[in-house]
């Protein structure tokens, strides 16, 4: 088991939407579970975002129109405690520092993007799927991806379970591309039988944090002295 605790690059100012985002995701979460079964179910239908349903592939695929809101309220559901507390453990260890950077408005629309980036990649590939996508993976990806551009050489303790317990350091590099690896690999091999997780959803999230930083930081025309000034 690999499970990242924390970095060691500092931020300027309270993160005051990082916290917020974990604590609606949470809150939701929570209500989602006083649902009962079957009340999760009709929950998650109703706000995940389900590609077939959304295309209106078929004459049997009838969506309201508040439906079109799915790519971004799926962003708020989880299957699980797991599901959701490694999301929110991800999202704390690397959205902090890029909120810092955008700024809170700029990191709200940034977050949202990424997740919205995520959902379409998903979909292109799963046109025809009659299943929910749901979890705050996508953006959460897209966050990682930024942090890949901006704090390379942070370092990012690292809980390791594995015949013994130990805590090590890494770069964030190494962190990061082990995750993204891991999530490519994963969608080969799954895509031949099914996970039930949305690896393409966090390729997709984690190509356009990528992608997007570059560009920003080009057109900025930042050098790594930003990337490092806070360490």
């Amino acid at each position: 088991m690999f499970i990242p605790i924390k970095d060691d690059i500092p931020t300027r100012r309270t993160p005051h939407v990082t916290l917020a985002i974990i604590f609606i995701n949470t809150v939701v979460f929570l209500y989602s579970q006083t649902l009962g079964a079957t009340g999760y179910r009709t929950f998650v239908a109703m706000l995940g975002f389900t590609p077939g349903y959304y295309l209106n592939l078929g004459s049997e695929y009838i969506a309201p129109t508040w439906y079109y809101l799915t790519p971004i309220t799926s962003m708020f559901l989880h299957g699980g405690w797991m599901h959701l507390i490694g999301n929110m453990l991800y999202l704390w260890i690397v959205g902090n520092n890029i909120e810092d950077y955008f700024g809170p408005i700029k990191y709200v629309i940034f977050y949202i993007v990424s997740g919205i980036a995520a959902t379409a990649l998903f979909a292109l590939f799963d046109l025809n799927s009659t299943v929910p996508l749901i979890g705050a993976s996508g953006a959460v990806a897209g966050v990682m991806g930024a942090y890949l551009v901006l704090h390379p050489r942070a370092r990012i303790t690292v809980l390791i379970v594995f015949i013994f317990i130990m805590f090590r350091q890494f770069p964030a590099k190494m962190v990061l591309l082990f995750w993204f690896g891991l999530e490519v690999f994963n969608w080969v091999v799954g895509s031949k039988g099914g996970t039930g997780i949305a690896h393409m959803a966090h390729i997709g999230g984690f190509a356009f944090g990528w992608l997007a930083l570059k560009a920003i930081t080009k057109i900025r025309g930042e050098d790594r002295s930003y990337r490092i000034s806070w360490r």
